[in-house]
């Protein structure tokens, strides 16, 4: 029973981190486009940025705050997070997303009706995108794409695995890098959270151009199921050129597998060169589990 009541805390907790990620990140996104609130991609990047900190800082010390789906499979992998725990989390986060999504869809409801019939959209057509953007992803950009007047070969399907996959593993990486609580240079739990945000930020400003720069299944998933059941059907699931689930979902569960494994060939062999035992699972308990 007190396990029970201790897995339910940490699902809120993952519940309430993802929420609060995708309601300033994907709001932010809502702005940008939707009224120009934001000017430039790093002004939107640093929303992320900052709310994945907050994330953090506010429910790590319940939950670890992995907030990501393939963040928490890492840590299964390589950190002993347990793995009966990851349905749970995986689907905390996922509801997360959608409620944060959906209190996003009631604020910004009229405003995306007027942003479409300003633009000529008709919601779950061609080019829906442009509007559908604010929830799901797509490669390339559709704003620069469409004020560049990119072709949508300019990125292609490969292209974008490769460029989330690789996003996700650098993410990875910086994450297992600044929670090694043994990493003698790292930032210290205090301000792990705040290095895991501009990691985030100087991602996203350097891929966003070609797929608006996921590395997170939920973050994806669940706003894209949103705008489907919204009216954006197809244009959402599976999306004008297919592969959302091979470049948004797939990728980024692989880029941080691959991240993770690369942080922990590095790392094993430096603490056994300091004579520091290596313990599964031991070293990343910054946040009370891991996090991110």
């Amino acid at each position: 029973m007190k396990e029970a009541m201790s897995l339910s805390r940490k699902c809120a907790a993952e519940l309430m981190g993802t929420f609060v990620l995708v309601f300033f990140g994907v709001g932010a996104v809502h702005a940008a486009v939707l009224t120009g609130a934001q000017q430039g991609l790093w002004q939107v990047a640093l929303v992320w940025g900052v709310a994945i900190s907050l994330a953090i800082y506010a429910t790590g010390a319940v939950s670890g705050a992995h907030i990501n789906p393939a963040m928490t499979v890492a840590f299964a992998v390589f950190r002993g997070f347990p793995w009966r725990r990851v349905p749970w989390y995986v689907l905390s986060q996922l509801l997360g997303a959608i409620l944060a999504a959906a209190v996003l869809y009631l604020f910004f409801a009229s405003i995306l009706s007027q942003f479409e019939s300003a633009h000529g959209i008709v919601r779950g057509a061609a080019g829906s995108e442009w509007s559908a953007m604010v929830y799901g992803e797509y490669f390339p950009h559709p704003v620069l794409a469409r004020s560049l007047r990119w072709t949508n070969d300019v990125v292609s399907p490969f292209q974008a695995m490769l460029a989330e996959g690789l996003g996700t593993a650098f993410l990875a990486f910086f994450v297992f890098a600044v929670t090694d609580r043994r990493n003698a240079s790292g930032p210290g739990s205090r301000l792990a959270p705040l290095f895991i945000g501009l990691t985030v930020a100087i991602l996203i400003s350097v891929i966003a151009p070609l797929t608006q720069a996921g590395f997170n299944p939920a973050r994806d998933f669940g706003p894209r199921l949103l705008a489907y059941f919204a009216g954006w059907g197809r244009s959402a699931i599976p999306g004008p050129r297919g592969g959302f689930f091979a470049v948004y979902i797939l990728s980024p569960m692989l880029g941080a597998l691959l991240g993770g494994a690369a942080y922990q060939g590095w790392a094993a062999p430096a603490r056994h060169a300091c004579g520091l035992p290596i313990e599964r699972g031991a070293a990343t308990r910054s946040f009370g589990e891991p996090s991110l």
